[in-house]
């Protein structure tokens, strides 16, 4: 895993380190069953929410990009009442092929604000500026269109819809893969 060198500011957030502060709305978030409706997990305990947030905060000031699969975790903040509202990721492989993946979760409260849609392209700008990826992607459970909706006003482009291919919680669901690649971001900022 690798810490993010530095907080991200957007125009209504701050993409940061998580702390030890964050666990109260970290536990908010993650007990949240509308929060895991779409994702592989489930309500977590507060002790589950601490042992995870010790993992995000564990590691050393100024560790490399060393490990063949390296995780950003990123604390969202609000900057009004800086508070935390979200959980989100940055995943990329250190091989030839430089691709990476994001994803994450809002508190159910601070959805439909555009939130998702700001942190995805805070979270490319520094896929792109800062670790040079080729091509980054955002996997989507199909059902979760707000998802799909927030990745593709960040840039990403539907690239596929399989359908039925994961039994997830007791049911069939299909997966949507939205991707950009590197020139398209950049050819979408100079045109702004």
């Amino acid at each position: 895993m690798v810490q993010l060198s530095r907080p991200v500011s957007t125009r209504r957030l701050i993409l940061r380190r998580f702390e030890r502060r964050d666990l109260d709305d970290l536990a908010r978030i993650f007990e949240e069953e509308s929060v895991n409706r779409y994702l592989y997990s489930v309500p977590r305990t507060r002790a589950q929410t601490q042992e995870a947030l010790e993992k995000r905060i564990s590691i050393p000031e100024g560790s490399d990009v060393t490990e063949l699969d390296n995780v950003v975790h990123v604390a969202i903040e609000l900057r009004e009442t800086q508070r935390l509202v979200g959980d989100f990721m940055l995943r990329w492989h250190d091989d030839e092929h430089r691709q990476g993946e994001i994803g994450g979760s809002l508190h159910p409260e601070n959805h439909g604000l555009g939130y998702a849609t700001e942190i995805y392209q805070a979270l490319l700008e520094l896929a792109f500026e800062e670790y040079d990826l080729h091509r980054v992607v955002g996997r989507c459970d199909g059902r979760n269109a707000p998802s799909v909706r927030s990745l593709e006003k960040a840039g990403l482009h539907q690239e596929a819809h399989f359908v039925e291919n994961e039994f997830v919680k007791g049911e069939w669901t299909d997966e949507i893969v939205l991707a950009i690649l590197q020139s398209d971001w950049r050819q979408s900022r100079n045109s702004l």
